[in-house]
């Protein structure tokens, strides 16, 4: 399975490199008005995530422990992502973070997990653009990734607040923390790489249950030129 998942993953790389290249600089779909190249890109990324997202079902019902169903599933969301990017329009903040929320609920509840979900009830609506949106979703994504894979959490407490231009999403775990590692994969250089396009930083602490805690702040309250998407 895990090899499997491992040329799923490559696939995916190259889906995203190769998406990234038919964007404009601002993170928006290049014109593809009269484009039959474009179109016939589009009707291969289509054709890949039907083709692939059947394995990666079957890997999620054939897997052989709730953790190899959880990579399966956050892996075929991840290509839901990269496909439909191009055409997902932009989310005000609260919608997306109840996506984010529902997401998380799903994969947790798969585990047998625990979500506490703290979101300031006064927290303003903003909208936000396609970059932003996707940049959160992967973050939140990726940091539940590394809670369940690598820190063996059963419990996870997700905080939304505000302070001043800023949005502070604070993930923490009850599993293991190992700050000697944190920093070294390509997932956390990514979050990094995402945090910066928010306008923001993201940070790894020690969480108050022992296991880690993920600090991450985005400057979505402030209107400022948008990031490519990676």
């Amino acid at each position: 399975m895990w090899l499997l998942v491992a040329v799923l993953l490559g696939i995916i790389a190259w889906l995203m490199v190769a998406r990234r290249r038919s964007f404009g600089l601002k993170g928006q779909p290049a014109p593809q008005q009269n484009d039959p190249a474009a179109a016939e890109r589009e009707r291969i990324y289509q054709d890949l995530h039907d083709d692939l997202g059947a394995k990666l079902l079957q890997l999620i019902h054939s897997a052989e422990n709730p953790q190899q169903a959880d990579l399966a599933r956050a892996v075929m969301q991840d290509l839901r992502d990269v496909v439909s990017r191009s055409r997902r329009p932009p989310a005000p903040l609260l919608q997306l973070l109840g996506e984010i929320e529902a997401e998380a609920r799903q994969r947790l509840a798969a585990v047998n997990a625990e979500l506490v979900w703290e979101q300031e009830a006064e927290l303003a609506d903003v909208a936000l653009d396609q970059t932003q949106t996707l940049h959160l979703i992967r973050i939140g994504r990726e940091a539940i990734s590394n809670a369940l894979r690598h820190g063996g959490a059963h419990w996870l407490r997700v905080r939304a607040f505000r302070a001043n231009t800023e949005l502070l999403l604070e993930i923490t775990d009850d599993g293991s923390y190992r700050p000697a590692q944190i920093g070294e994969g390509r997932g956390t250089a990514t979050m990094r790489e995402r945090a910066s396009a928010l306008q923001g930083d993201i940070r790894w602490d020690q969480g108050t249950l022992g296991g880690t805690k993920v600090l991450l702040r985005a400057a979505v309250f402030e209107r400022r030129v948008p990031h490519p998407i990676r």
